[in-house]
């Protein structure tokens, strides 16, 4: 079973189509006519536009003509260049495209059943978190009998056209689609994922361990049903589709349509003095400008394979306008890089996405206002909405997603298009469950850049333990909607923070409510306690406040351990101490190597303090060898932390 379907207009396929059929006629959107306010905001297109139906521009016209990927794309006079790139993204993968085209083989043209041909078709977008269909008739916008927006190369081939104008009804006009990016357009079609990746700054020319991991990641990307497209940056208007010396193309966008490490057999591998080929292929969707260096269909690397070997390795080229690259080319040749990855399907019943909707709102209340903008506004920036995850173990990538709402819609009535918005994450305590107040301690572990796109995005390889992602506005007092999204390949378990302290309830009034609250970050323990010369330490932490505790990682084989552990606790009272504890993990038992009782009381110095361990039995017990490194921060304010 598919996801929860949206109606757009409230307007049902099946039942408007077969009314049609029912009075003879063809189809004509009410919600969306043929006249100048479908096209633009607040001007007229100079010359006179004739809004015609396929059949009227075409002999024999076709929703998709042969293989969906097999035909070049045309911008057209007003057409958008971000858009047509993303049709021949789309077409890549047919898990995508079959999506956004529901049941294309009943929308097609029948010309053996004339009458059963109404003018409608319908196409289905990802928008603002929810699979939307939308309706529309095949009225299309020309001038001297020309589409003004995109076509196919196949002049009888309409998807692409269609597509487009269900998009453009979607968001408000045709104009609307202008200021969009092409990783914009291509989760709006499929739900995926974008990340994109700059490909100087990442200088996988140099690195080579970087440059195989990214290759790992675009050949994950790739075969779970991703999509993928590179551009090559032109510093000015002049150069725009200024060829380079290989034959590419400066800011325009090519489609990855394969990825494959190839192993080499011997007689080969003499040839190239490799085992291994780490190839990709590309797309021009202009079908024009393909590369000409190594690889390339004129290249003598080319020309040394023969019928066979390509077939064997996979080395083909399915329509004119692709060719191959290596892996170190591609690198060297391209500057940006969006990875667009399929997050639909959980893969083994695992959950790699977690999503929420959210929204910035003002209130005369501190504590339930969710609108204090950026960082800069220290004062108010922790009234944002705050969303906590889990990293549960450490060198995991996560890919940090924060989308506002297109107010494009509303341009008519002179609002702006797009907020500029951003977001903060940092690493707090392992055991937090209530918002945050100060930062006192917690880690600033990334931030977003802070734009007015429709998406903002951060992808990082986090640490092991609890992040809190605050998604902000740059101006604080301003209202409105976003989707969060975070994608990581081990679940992380997203959810919001809505308290400020524990609530009041019979049970906690019973046991005492909490009368303080601490802070603790226990930076490292050093100098620990070795048995024997080559005994090996594996030391951890234990953190404990009454029936609480918290548990750091376990550290390899030192005994001078970095942890920055951080914990809070709400206590009853101060006579109920916070011990920190430290072991060694063996493999059949552990060893105890020393513990500190600590009082916390919120009149104590919040300076970094060292301490020596000692055996079990209270601060006054007998010292043992090492000291622990830490900070600690009470306040008889429960909103203070």
């Amino acid at each position: 079973m598919g996801p929860p379907l949206k109606l757009f207009k409230n307007q049902k396929y099946q039942e408007l189509k077969q009314e049609c059929i029912k009075d003879s006629r063809l189809f004509c959107d009410p919600t969306f006519l043929p006249e100048n306010d479908s096209l633009f905001y607040n001007r007229l297109l100079p010359g006179k536009v004739v809004w015609k139906r396929p059949q009227d521009i075409c002999d024999d016209p076709r929703l998709i003509v042969g293989n969906i990927s097999n035909h070049q794309l045309i911008q057209g006079r007003l057409g958008h260049k971000p858009i047509v790139s993303a049709f021949s993204c789309l077409a890549v993968q047919e898990s995508h495209w079959t999506k956004t085209i529901p049941n294309h083989k009943e929308q097609e043209w029948d010309p053996r059943k004339p009458d059963k041909y109404a003018g409608i078709f319908r196409f289905r977008f990802w928008h603002f978190g929810e699979w939307t269909e939308v309706v529309i008739d095949d009225l299309l916008p020309t001038i001297n009998g020309d589409l003004v927006f995109s076509f196919s190369t196949s002049m009888n081939e309409f998807w692409n056209a269609l597509l487009e104008k269900a998009y453009a009804k979607l968001l408000g006009c045709y104009e609307a689609l202008d200021g969009l990016t092409i990783t914009d357009i291509i989760v709006d079609f499929t739900g995926t994922l974008a990340e994109t990746v700059d490909m100087q700054k990442g200088r996988y020319t140099e690195l080579v361990e970087e440059k195989y991991k990214l290759f790992g990641e675009l050949y994950k990307t790739f075969t779970k049903g991703g999509l993928i497209c590179c551009s090559i940056e032109s510093p000015n208007q002049e150069e725009q589709e200024v060829e380079t010396d290989w034959g590419l193309l400066k800011g325009h966008t090519y489609t990855m349509t394969d990825i494959r490490k190839i192993r080499l057999g011997e007689r080969l591998v003499e040839v190239f003095s490799a085992e291994k080929l780490y190839m990709v292929r590309l797309r021009n969707p202009l079908g024009r400008q393909e590369w000409s260096g190594p690889w390339s269909e004129i290249s003598e690397e080319w020309q040394q394979l023969t019928a066979a070997d390509r077939k064997t390795l996979g080395l083909i080229m399915s329509d004119d306008g692709e060719f191959w690259m290596s892996l170190e080319d591609f690198c060297r040749n391209f500057h940006k890089l969006n990875v667009c990855r399929n997050v639909n399907n959980p893969i083994f019943g695992r959950k790699e996405l977690e999503s929420v909707l959210g929204c910035w709102t003002v209130d005369d209340d501190p504590l339930m206002n969710r609108s204090g903008g950026c960082y800069n506004n220290r004062d108010t920036f922790l009234q944002n909405p705050q969303y906590i995850f889990t990293v549960p173990e450490d060198g995991h990538k996560v890919i940090m997603s924060l989308q506002q709402k297109d107010l494009r819609t509303y341009r008519r009535m002179g609002r702006p298009d797009n907020y500029i918005i951003g977001f903060e994450l940092f690493k707090v305590e392992m055991n937090r469950k209530f918002r945050l107040h100060h930062l006192y301690i917690q880690e600033r572990a990334g931030t977003s850049t802070y734009i007015d796109t429709r998406t903002v995005f951060l992808s990082k390889y986090l640490k092991k333990g609890n992040y809190v992602l605050v998604p902000t506005m740059f101006q604080h007092g301003r209202t409105s909607e976003f989707l969060l999204r975070i994608f990581s390949e081990v679940p992380v378990q997203l959810r919001e923070l809505t308290l400020d302290m524990p609530k009041m309830s019979c049970w906690n009034l019973a046991r005492g409510y909490p009368k303080v609250v601490t802070q603790i970050t226990v930076h490292s323990a050093e100098g620990l306690e070795k048995k024997y010369a080559n005994e090996t330490v594996n030391p951890y932490l234990i953190i404990k406040c009454g029936k609480e505790e918290v548990r750091s990682p376990v550290q390899k084989n030192t005994v001078h351990a970095i942890f920055d552990t951080q914990a809070i606790f709400y206590r009853r009272t101060t006579d109920i101490p916070i011990i920190v504890q430290v072991w060694n993990s063996r493999k059949f038992c552990d060893q105890f190597l020393g513990q500190v009782t600590l009082d916390a009381d919120p009149s104590d110095c919040r300076d970094l303090k060292s301490l020596y361990l000692r055996k079990k039995g209270g601060p006054t017990a007998k010292v043992k060898q090492g000291h622990i490194s830490f900070k600690v921060i009470s306040s008889d304010d429960l909103t203070e932390l």
